[in-house]
């Protein structure tokens, strides 16, 4: 008789990257940090939105630390994993502030200054005194409250972290939402993102009124508009 000795695969564990966000934090010695991130800013379609995370580092409690031990930048969770840990940051969040700028918005200002202006009102939104501000590797320019550029700041700080999170999920349940009273574009698969779906489905239909047209696409250049 044979006997299968093979042991069993343990089951993965979340790594605990969010101790580690909010230990960079910490360090920065402010009882209220907060954090800004963005979510299409490179989209061919869609709005852009940021979002904002105030934490109080000092009320945490061991339990709200656990709850958000998996906090990463939003790119590197799925979508079942971003849709977990949104209700989570909303609820462990001392404030939470989340922006969006129009398509015809991003055309008429160009796609950096609205980027930069959205993510300074996401800030005014949830800043207390005394706090200070993160954002993910842009400065903002004048700011009347303490302003820090990080750099990958959503894989290094848990509030810029958290913004990311927050900014992904209110923009892609947009896009989802959408879909319906724009069909044929495939929002709620690419959320605006220029994926050859995407591309293919404006060569077939030319745009939206949810498309950006000061992008000079490849997928724009073989339109005649």
């Amino acid at each position: 008789m044979v006997h299968d000795r093979r042991v069993p695969a343990k089951r993965q564990r979340p790594k605990l990257s969010g101790r580690r966000l909010f230990a960079f934090d910490r360090r920065i010695g402010s009882r209220w940090v907060a954090g800004a991130d963005e979510a299409g800013r490179g989209c061919l379609a869609g709005p852009l939105v940021a979002a904002a995370v105030l934490f109080d580092i000092d009320a945490l409690t061991t339990r709200e630390l656990r709850a958000l031990a998996a906090l990463n930048d939003s790119k590197q969770h799925t979508t079942e994993m971003r849709s977990e840990l949104y209700p989570k940051v909303l609820r462990i969040a001392s404030r939470v502030h989340v922006v969006s700028r129009c398509p015809r918005g991003i055309d008429a200002r160009g796609l950096h200054k609205t980027n930069l202006a959205a993510l300074r009102d996401a800030l005014l939104g949830v800043a207390v005194p005394g706090t200070v501000c993160l954002s993910d590797g842009f400065p903002l320019g004048p700011f009347p409250h303490e302003l820090r550029a990080v750099i990958d700041g959503d894989a290094t700080s848990a509030a810029i972290a958290a913004a990311s999170i927050v900014a992904k999920v209110s923009r892609d349940r947009f896009m989802h939402r959408v879909d319906a009273l724009h069909p044929g574009w495939g929002f709620a698969e690419h959320v605006g993102y220029s994926t050859p779906e995407h591309r293919t489905a404006i060569q077939q239909q030319g745009v939206s009124p949810l498309h950006r047209m000061s992008f000079q696409s490849t997928a724009y250049q073989q339109l005649a508009l």
